[in-house]
């Protein structure tokens, strides 16, 4: 059963990246080659992300065919004590049988991490030195070449809240961003506005959101009847956890697209909250079509694998080939082919610069070429729109007039208050 606490991710950017940690970004990309370079300059996540966890016991790791479509798969756990469960059968096998994965994985356009404490430890009461824990966790993911995961907050009285920001500054010293991934995975509720006496999440996202890449939300275990119907998912949750929907969330002032829906895999992998592939499909479009690009997590692998993730991934993001990468696995073709494709809708391209070759475009960057707007998935050089190597999204033909934006079905909801520092 999976009930966590919170949950917090912390990524390495793999292996062959992970050596030694506190070298600045610009010096180590000057070190490596210009394809290596290439690689870890990606490795800032773009959405959406899509991220299945592991715990129940599998002989082997799966291969990448048997969570295609996913591009985060996380082991679970590393205790403070050490390693547990899936960690500790990834810890105990050798160098070499790692780095045959990882290579595997990276080729897939999956990132491989660690899940951290879990539903059996709670740091932030049980007096863990938050400086201590979070140097000990990060030397753990860099020796073993993953990306990893944390679970632990008691709301309440606003230490919890310190802790995290404390755990998650010092987690930054020894993962800088653009090298390692950060995300935290906090259940709905602890969204909700004027709830907690610390602030809650939104206190958190409000000191050290900048350095956390994603929020993978726990839709579930918060009430038989919570999160189970579209709007309620999406737009309008109970008066038991007010404001703590999907659009809710983002309405307080959370990053829209930092906001990844997680559900169960099935009914029996959560006390409540369950979503069938279908229904959850549905409400992924809907989101989508108002605006949203999170990406969606599900609790757990094997029960969740490839066709679980394609069902709900639908139309709203068709798996192709391989999955889209969270942006460290892309191999970039060095002279693309550029491809006629067939664009429907609309797209404002007003102020919008053509794509040059040479120039460096960041994930999300907007460019014109072949009459069509384009958005970069992840970092790109020199590949052409609608080429081989996939990069750019194609956003539709070119209008003289802006393009309406689907209009979300909630109600603007004032900022909260909260205390400007959590009670110690």
């Amino acid at each position: 059963m999976h009930i966590y606490h919170t949950l917090m991710a912390v990524a390495a950017a793999f292996a062959c990246f992970g050596e030694v940690a506190s070298v600045p970004l610009a010096e180590r990309l000057r070190s490596l080659t210009p394809k290596a370079g290439d690689l870890l300059k990606r490795a800032t996540p773009v959405a959406p992300h899509f991220v299945v966890y592991s715990d129940a016991y599998v002989s082997t790791e799966p291969t990448p065919s048997d969570i295609s479509g996913f591009n985060v798969f996380a082991l679970s756990f590393l205790e403070a004590y050490g390693s547990a469960d899936q960690a500790q059968e990834w810890q105990a096998l050798t160098a070499s049988e790692r780095s045959s994965i990882l290579s595997e994985y990276e080729a897939a356009g999956i990132s491989l991490i660690v899940s951290l404490f879990g539903s059996t430890e709670t740091p932030t009461s049980s007096g863990y030195d938050p400086i201590g824990t979070a140097n000990t966790m990060a030397a753990w993911v860099i020796e073993y070449g993953l990306q990893g995961d944390f679970a632990a907050f008691n709301a309440g009285t606003g230490a919890a809240e310190q802790w995290l920001i404390s755990f998650t500054t010092q987690l930054r010293t020894q993962l800088p961003q653009g090298q390692y991934i950060l995300t935290h995975a906090p259940v709905a509720p602890w969204f909700s506005p004027g709830k907690w006496g610390g602030g809650g999440y939104l206190y958190i996202d409000s000191m050290v959101g900048n350095m956390i890449d994603w929020y993978n939300v726990q839709f579930y275990n918060q009430g038989t009847t919570e999160y189970t119907t579209c709007n309620g998912l999406l737009y309008t949750s109970s008066t038991a956890w007010p404001q703590s929907a999907l659009f809710q969330i983002a309405a307080s002032g959370v990053s829209l697209n930092k906001l990844v829906i997680g559900k169960p895999a099935t009914s029996a992998q959560a006390s409540n909250g369950y979503m069938d592939t279908t229904t959850l499909a549905s409400c992924v479009s809907e989101a989508h079509a108002a605006g949203w690009n999170g990406g969606v997590m599900v609790w757990e692998y094997p029960y969740a694998a490839a066709s679980w993730i394609a069902t709900v991934r639908g139309g709203t993001w068709p798996i192709s080939g391989s999955p889209s990468p969270t942006g460290t696995t892309t191999t970039t073709s060095p002279t693309p082919t550029p491809t006629t494709t067939t664009t429907t809708g609309t797209g404002n391209c007003a102020g919008i610069a053509a794509w040059t070759t040479g120039v460096a475009y960041t994930g999300g960057a907007e460019v014109t070429y072949g009459g069509s707007l384009w958005t970069a998935k992840w970092w790109t050089e020199n590949d052409t729109p609608g080429g081989s190597a996939g990069v750019w999204t194609n956003d539709g033909a070119c209008t003289a007039a802006a393009a309406a934006t689907p209009a979300a079905k909630y109600r603007a909801i004032p900022a909260p208050v909260i205390t400007p520092a959590p009670a110690s």
